[in-house]
């Protein structure tokens, strides 16, 4: 019989592993997960409410990855879009300013 060391050996059976929430969490966060689901009201097979749910949980990098990154364009959640929406509005009152300032000067 040989003396097997069962801590060194990789391809001997193990006890169960365990895995913690902070692992569970980073893979969620570095893959993402999709939860989709449906709610439909009828009565007497008319349709009154269908509410439609899709929830993608991921962090910040593996969203852009897949395309999304709306919360950028967000003025309530980006002080960037924020910023961009001011100067959109202030660039437009300008040109606004300059039409009536002409229209003025023409009388």
């Amino acid at each position: 019989m040989s003396d097997v060391d069962f801590r060194q050996d990789p391809y001997l059976a193990s006890g169960p592993q365990t895995t913690n929430l902070a692992d569970i969490l980073e893979r969620v966060l570095d893959k993402g997960i999709v939860i989709a689901g449906d709610i439909k009201i009828d009565l007497l097979d008319i349709e009154l409410l269908t509410i439609r749910l899709r929830l993608f949980v991921a962090s910040v990098d593996t969203a852009r990855k897949a395309g999304i990154d709306w919360w950028e364009n967000d003025p309530a959640l980006s002080s960037r879009a924020s910023h961009n929406a001011l100067q959109e509005e202030n660039q437009e009152l300008r040109e606004r300013l300059k039409a009536l300032e002409a229209e003025t000067s023409d009388k």
